[in-house]
């Protein structure tokens, strides 16, 4: 079964012309052309399957600030705000809330980089309280176990996978823009040197302003206009249960399980940072950039199989713009979770926490993370196209950040000052020689 996800009323009839064009319907997709719509921009979104269908309903749901890499901090305690504002301002409903997120560990290294963390997040202006083995106990109850340690994050918090995408679209469509879903936008085209429209396979749209939140397939369709981005995905399996568990924290972080309360009642298990790595020609002809990456992961990643290379979204190959590209062929990246991790994650999930077994397994799905090889996402104009931004590589943070991101395009693209610094997204900095360097947080 898919993750479940709320569906959306859009419009078949494309606009000939906008202000402004954005692809991809998933949370940075749909928050760039909000924040772009409420700056009075004619905004046309863009998607070829439905909004949110891909790795925006398939995450934890997670917003925090927590363990965040120090260049990407700012945007993430910024979004926690900019969640909190989307709901007073537009009165739709992400489930987002500030339950506080709480880590448990009885490994003293663990203990020990989150309290450097905590140090660093005390310069940053972040409140993070590590937890001495009493107050971890006390908090982590549920488990009906003694730890030595723990963080508890009081301002991060979740939203909800199935909702949040859909509510934005819907606030973009109120404000007059127009969103489109089964509409695959296949290339670009240019005058003099800039960008001039967007070729969808419902025809064209002359536009002087793109935005490119594709997820996986961002690297592909960068290919067409001879953009090099390095990108690679990282296939991950989780799982949810039903309602009937009570007493458990909102959100919980273990080295074995990370827990997460849906807005239903029931629950997400997931493994951190477990998942299967399908081989691709792109994956293959980047795997010099993700060496560090996966050096460092390798007791988490697995050999995966050839979904990815049926699935399209990781090709080589320069497609057609009259003809059905491998986006129209591939709607909704649905790749069939890995079974083993499924059962590890509902066994570990029972054992921490007994009061989930008065529930049941009510679905287990898989989606790919698109990664960069320094763990942040490139957002930013693409200099070889002026007109042309991209915003993709989330590396498994991009629900939580989405408003920051969605708000920084739309600051770049409209020339105001940027909600925070964009030079640690740039793009560009994967042609220098820090694209090996991995985050530490």
């Amino acid at each position: 079964m898919r993750a479940p996800l709320q569906q959306i009323q859009t419009s078949s009839e494309l606009p000939q012309s906008a202000d402004a064009v954005v692809i991809g319907g998933g949370i940075v997709g749909v928050f760039a052309a909000y924040y772009l719509a409420r700056r009075g921009m004619k905004v046309v979104l863009v998607e070829k399957g439905r909004i949110g269908a891909e790795q925006s309903s398939r995450n934890w749901g997670w917003c925090r600030q927590q363990n965040r890499d120090a260049r990407e901090l700012p945007m993430a305690t910024r979004s926690l705000d900019l969640w909190e504002r989307f709901a007073a301002d537009t009165g739709e409903d992400t489930g987002f809330r500030r339950c506080g997120l709480l880590y448990l560990s009885n490994e003293e290294a663990e203990l020990a980089r989150w309290a450097r963390w905590r140090d660093f997040a005390t310069t940053a202006g972040v409140t993070t309280h590590m937890l001495d083995s009493a107050e971890a106990s006390v908090r982590g109850h549920a488990t009906g176990r003694r730890w030595k340690g723990g963080v508890f994050s009081p301002t991060d918090g979740t939203a909800d996978p199935s909702r949040g995408a859909p509510a934005v679209a819907r606030a973009i469509l109120k404000l007059g823009s127009t969103v489109h879903q089964n509409c695959a936008a296949r290339g670009i085209e240019t005058e003099g040197g800039r960008l001039s429209g967007i070729v969808t396979e419902s025809g064209a749209i002359r536009t002087k302003v793109a935005v490119l939140a594709g997820g996986a397939w961002a690297s592909s369709f960068c290919r067409q206009f001879g953009f090099r981005f390095p990108q690679a995905s990282i296939r991950s399996s989780i799982l949810s249960v039903s309602p009937g568990a009570e007493g458990l924290p909102d959100a919980l972080h273990t080295a074995s399980i990370s827990v997460t309360r849906r807005g239903d009642g029931g629950h997400t298990l997931a493994i951190s940072g477990r998942g299967r790595v399908d081989v691709t020609p792109q994956q293959l002809r980047f795997s010099s950039h993700f060496v560090p990456m996966f050096l460092k992961r390798w007791r988490s990643l697995a050999p995966g199989r050839l979904q990815g290379v049926r699935s399209g979204h990781e090709t080589l190959k320069v497609w057609r713009l009259d003809q059905p590209t491998p986006m129209e062929r591939m709607r909704i990246l649905d790749p069939v979770p890995d079974q083993a991790t499924i059962r590890l994650t509902h066994a570990r999930a029972l054992d921490l926490l007994p009061a989930l077994r008065q529930t049941t397994i009510s679905a287990a799905w898989a989606g790919y993370i698109d990664s960069t090889p320094d763990g942040v996402p490139a957002i930013g104009e693409i200099d070889t196209v002026p007109g042309f931004f991209l915003a993709a590589g989330f590396s498994g943070h991009g629900f939580g950040i989405g408003p920051g991101a969605g708000h920084l395009l739309a600051d770049l693209v409209t020339g105001s000052e940027p909600i925070v610094d964009p030079k640690p997204c740039d793009p560009r900095r994967f042609d220098a020689s820090s694209w090996g360097k991995v985050a530490d947080f």
